[in-house]
């Protein structure tokens, strides 16, 4: 039922990257109707498609009019009260091959040897496997409804004479087909009979997969969560394409499945992304290259406990963190963000991991600052960026790969930012001077008067020994004195002193960067959490 390939594409490192190419059976889910159906999906390079059954029926009559809709109630003895065989592993459908006396299915006086099931609980099952028709019936509940149609030449296999020798099955490994049951027996000449059983059901309906909805993946977005909710939806996520169209929620048999899907369609949409930053960086220069774009989902700020979200989409191009609420689709867009912040006063952290023990890690960026935040969602792989006047935004993106990519193209746009503005300069004052404070990349802090220029003091970032605010206003820089050895405290007041504290941070860390590169990626808690796994 499932095929996968990988076809390499050359990344933006030079390494090769790659796209899925897929198909596979899942459930197309209604959240309205709560009701589910079985459907074909496949998956391109470029392209997500469903596909439904097209049934045409040999006969020329219409099988629909036969259909029977039967509602079961599951008895605490006995179960349903029937038993079934066939599957789509040996193209025929799914029949009832017995119904026992006094129990569910015998009452409701509907259900007959021989029927087909076409629905279990508005789930279409004409594509189903054996068991994923018994998983189903086991757990639809004490309330089951089905909807069958009765094959006319399927009783006179199922009903045959008792005491008839049958086809043997390996009972030593306690193993058995789908197409038998323990109270089947056939007559003389079996090997015939299935053949014509066999031959009959293909016969009787031919199946074919038909294209019903092509969502393309070229900035196209994921989500495994109920609309504007932290909750999870268990084995199913859902693609939105860029113009909103829905592939609706796409329910998987197993965890597995979900996942295996889940990377493969995020791993193609990750590829044209790049695809795209390409394009793009035709058009701009060097000092004005896209580094890392993508969805995520920001947390709206004064939600409730039920933590409310929206897809947002950013960018890190240039000097630049953007926020959009819709991709930059021309160069004119990029002027449209909701939000524009300069990467150099901006601080990335990450909040979570999903652990495999289900434990919550919560880690800080190296050189981190602290600052506590409500973390009481349920959602894994969280970061926010703090920005000046002490505000912030808090995302979360749906993969574990995603939140390491957005950790290093932070640190990689920051780094190339500091490397390329060498300097900045802030206006500060203290006991009534106006003063210039400036951090730079090969000198370090230089403080000096914002009318007569005279430098009143000048200090390595190595001398930086720590620091101290009010939260608002005020820092005192303590540093280390290189011929005394001494402690000398400097006072400042800046306007926005969150976002002078975020370029020391990003300067500090460029530092490091630059001369220890192996460091910068030893503190990397999502890679570290990525390559343990």
């Amino acid at each position: 039922q499932e095929q996968h390939s990988t076809h390499p594409l050359l990344a933006e490192n030079g390494k090769c990257s790659h796209t899925f190419t897929k198909t596979g059976i899942a459930l197309l889910y209604d959240e309205a109707s709560e009701n589910a159906y079985g459907i074909r999906l496949k998956l391109t390079k470029e392209v997500l498609t469903i596909q439904k059954q097209d049934v045409v029926c040999v006969s020329g009559s219409d099988h629909s009019a036969n259909h029977r809709t039967v509602t079961l109630r599951r008895q605490p003895v006995g179960g349903l009260g029937l038993s079934i065989k066939g599957g789509a592993e040996h193209k025929v459908p799914v029949v009832i091959s017995k119904i026992f006396k006094d129990q569910a299915a015998e009452q409701t006086g509907m259900l007959f040897i021989g029927d087909a099931i076409i629905q279990v609980n508005g789930i279409n099952v004409e594509s189903a496997t054996h068991e994923e028709v018994v998983h189903l019936l086991r757990n639809a509940g004490d309330e089951v409804t089905i909807t069958v149609q009765y094959l006319r030449e399927a009783p006179s296999f199922l009903k045959l004479p008792l005491g008839s020798p049958g086809p043997s099955s390996d009972h030593s490994s306690g193993t058995s087909s789908p197409l038998f049951d323990s109270g089947l027996h056939l007559n003389g000449n079996s090997t015939n009979t299935l053949c014509k059983f066999f031959f009959f059901l293909f016969e009787l309906q031919n199946k074919r997969w038909l294209d019903t909805l092509s969502v393309p993946l070229s900035m196209a977005r994921i989500s495994r969560y109920k609309t504007g909710t932290d909750k999870l939806r268990s084995n199913a996520f859902e693609v939105l394409a860029l113009d909103g169209v829905s592939t609706g929620i796409l329910q998987f048999y197993t965890a597995q499945e979900s996942a295996d899907w889940l990377r493969a369609v995020s791993t193609n949409i990750s590829d044209l992304t790049l695809q795209n930053m390409k394009m793009a960086n035709k058009c701009c220069s060097p000092s004005d290259q896209v580094i890392h774009m993508g969805w995520v989902n920001e947390r709206l700020e004064g939600t409730d406990s039920s933590q409310l979200y929206k897809f947002k989409f950013l960018a890190l191009k240039g000097s630049s963190f953007y926020i959009f609420s819709t991709p930059p689709v021309s160069t004119l867009d990029w002027v449209r963000a909701e939000k524009i912040y300069n990467l150099c006063e901006v601080l990335f952290k990450i909040h979570k991991l999903w652990l495999a023990d289900d434990c919550w890690l919560q880690a800080n960026l190296y050189l981190g600052i602290h600052q506590d935040f409500d973390l009481e969602d349920q959602r894994p792989y969280c970061f926010s960026v703090m920005v000046g006047h002490g505000k912030s935004h808090y995302f979360n993106v749906e993969l574990g790969s995603e939140l390491a990519m957005w950790e290093k193209s932070f640190q990689r746009a920051i780094f190339l930012e500091v490397q390329r503005t060498g300097s900045k300069t802030y206006m500060c004052s203290w006991q009534g001077d106006t003063l210039c404070f400036t951090v730079d990349f090969a000198l370090g802090f230089t403080c000096f008067d914002s009318k007569t220029k005279n430098v009143l003091w000048r200090f390595k970032f190595s001398q930086l020994k720590g620091s101290s605010d009010d939260g608002k206003t005020r820092v005192k820089l303590l540093f280390q004195n290189l011929d005394t050895k001494q402690i000398e405290t400097k006072e400042l007041e800046f306007q926005d002193l969150t976002a002078v504290l975020h370029c020391i941070h990003s300067f500090i860390a460029a530092k490091v960067a630059s001369v220890d590169p192996v460091f910068i990626d030893s503190q990397s808690i999502a890679r570290k959490y990525m390559y343990s796994n």
